[in-house]
């Protein structure tokens, strides 16, 4: 094999693709408790108790808000734990996964 060989196969290499981005969206409702929603965020995004507020108030004031952006898989999963928490305390509270733009 040759210096030139050599030098073809190192360029030729291709850097793989970071995976695609999704964020988490808190979706506001009119009946689930504030301090219900904050509790969730604190349990399944591990955020303190002031990011939770903020991320619950500003989907309380616009109608929904950004709580991560990860991968698809770990949001998916967060979206869909954080949804069930609700389900089981039986409010409405809703979490979804979309691809970041």
């Amino acid at each position: 094999m040759s210096e030139n060989d050599v030098a073809a196969k190192r360029l030729t290499r291709l850097k793989p693709e970071r995976p695609k981005l999704y964020k988490v969206l808190l979706v506001n409702d009119d009946y689930t408790p504030r301090e219900f929603v904050v509790m969730v965020l604190k349990a399944i995004f591990r955020m303190s108790e002031e990011a939770g507020y903020r991320v619950m108030m500003t989907a309380h004031k616009l109608g929904t808000s950004v709580v991560v952006v990860c991968e698809k898989d770990v949001a998916e999963t967060k979206a869909k734990e954080a949804t069930g928490l609700g389900k089981e305390a039986g409010f409405p509270l809703l979490f979804t996964a979309e691809p970041e733009d």
